[in-house]
């Protein structure tokens, strides 16, 4: 039986497969990356839609972006 902890990162991992799974089939649907984005984060508002404000919606995507931002940098490749 998984801990709490062991279960939680199951369930963020099966919300990821699926948000990716949405990307793949938003990119088959516009070629412009912008409006990919721009769609993802009018998601992400929606799903907090009637519960937070705006302004602790954009402060939560910020904070979660401080944390993804370093995971991303250290898996790039050097270019040299």
């Amino acid at each position: 039986m998984a801990t709490p902890t062991e279960q939680n990162f199951q369930d963020y991992k099966s919300a990821e497969k699926k948000a990716l799974e949405i990307v793949t089939a938003m990119k088959s649907a516009s070629a412009k990356k912008t409006d990919i984005e721009l769609a993802l984060l009018v998601a992400i508002f929606e799903l907090h839609k009637g519960s937070l404000p705006p302004q602790t919606v954009g402060n939560i995507v910020q904070g979660h972006l401080k944390q993804i931002i370093p995971f991303y940098q250290s898996k790039q490749q050097p270019n040299g």
